[in-house]
């Protein structure tokens, strides 16, 4: 039988009903208590799941819980992730990670000296439409990937919105670029130039940016945006073909490898249970083994990917505080 993990999270939004729908598809899994700022969505979420309502996240922190997964914005990520760490849990954090490489590299180092696990939450590679991808082609390849085309750009964000809230963490690069420079530096590793054409908004956040990496193995372009209407679909590239992850490409279930000699192969993964819930299970067994860093999103490459998105910010013209 697995070793039972009990989790807090906080945070209350949409992305917590999410990560909370989905525990359920977890085996040996239970979420044991929440908070949030929201008293109203905190005692809701916990009725549903048959957790604790905590009234403060320290009694959440005291609580008898193994891991806490974090389900704030990005301006939080830091200040909760390094409580749950002095406080002896494992922390999943959610996507952007920090704010900046700095942030994250003050997490990473409590983590480290407090022997504990900590996660980046970005979901992708644990599909299993990813996963199958990968088994493809490991054992029919299109060759070394060299170059990484993806992006998605929405113009239905409304204006009240917390990505169009710098103070916060907001823009398009923070809310949507994290998942495409995810796919380049997972394909071919470290950004070594980044190059950058956007536009910012009346608030200071980036509304659009058309982002170009160069990488030892290639190349990428990748592109976020929360003014215009994009699709959001990826494509990597090989001397011997290219495989297409269909959109919603961050949450895939469909993709197409076209090969050079002319044969196509479809592949068709569906989900249960939401999508989080793959990335929770791996973070579990990641517990129950007594890990302390997770081999698929390691802290080197959180750290690639967030060095993209501070150069990428900074050459845009985003700047750290809000703009008056």
């Amino acid at each position: 039988m697995k070793r039972s993990i009990a989790w807090g999270m906080i945070g209350t939004g949409a992305v917590a009903r999410r990560f909370s729908e989905g525990l359920p598809y977890v085996p040996g899994a239970t979420l044991a208590a929440v908070w949030g700022r929201n008293a109203s969505t905190t005692e809701t979420i916990a009725l549903q799941a048959g957790a604790i309502a905590c009234q403060r996240v320290e009694s959440l922190l005291d609580s008898s819980i193994d891991a806490v997964y974090i389900a704030t914005l990005p301006d939080s990520h830091a200040e909760y992730s390094i409580a749950a760490l002095q406080a002896g849990k494992h922390v999943l954090c959610e996507k952007p990670v920090m704010m900046n490489a700095g942030e994250l590299d003050r997490v990473l180092d409590i983590a480290r000296q407090r022997d504990l696990l900590f996660m980046e939450a970005m979901k992708p590679s644990f599909f299993p439409l990813y996963q199958r991808l990968l088994r493809q082609l490991e054992e029919d390849p299109i060759g070394p990937i060299g170059f990484v085309r993806a992006g998605h750009s929405t113009a239905e964000v409304p204006p009240e919105h917390p990505s169009w809230r710098l103070e916060l963490g907001g823009g398009g690069l923070m809310a949507i670029g994290v998942y495409q420079a995810f796919l380049a530096v997972y394909w071919m590793g470290e950004a070594h130039e980044v190059q950058v054409l956007g536009r910012i908004s009346g608030s200071g956040v980036d509304a659009f940016a058309c982002v170009q990496t160069t990488h030892a193995a290639g190349f990428a372009q990748l592109y976020s945006g929360m003014d215009l209407s994009g699709p959001g679909d990826a494509v990597l590239a090989g001397p011997e073909g290219y495989a297409t992850i269909h959109k919603s490409w961050w949450n895939p279930v469909s993709a197409t490898v076209r090969y050079r000699d002319g044969r196509v192969v479809e592949l068709n993964e569906p989900i249960v249970g939401g999508g989080f819930n793959y990335e929770t299970a791996h973070f579990c067994e990641l517990i129950r083994n007594d890990e302390r860093e997770s081999p698929v999103m390691t802290h080197e490459r959180s750290r690639q990917m967030m060095r993209i998105l501070d150069r990428a910010r900074a050459a845009v013209g985003v700047r750290d505080l809000p703009v008056t």
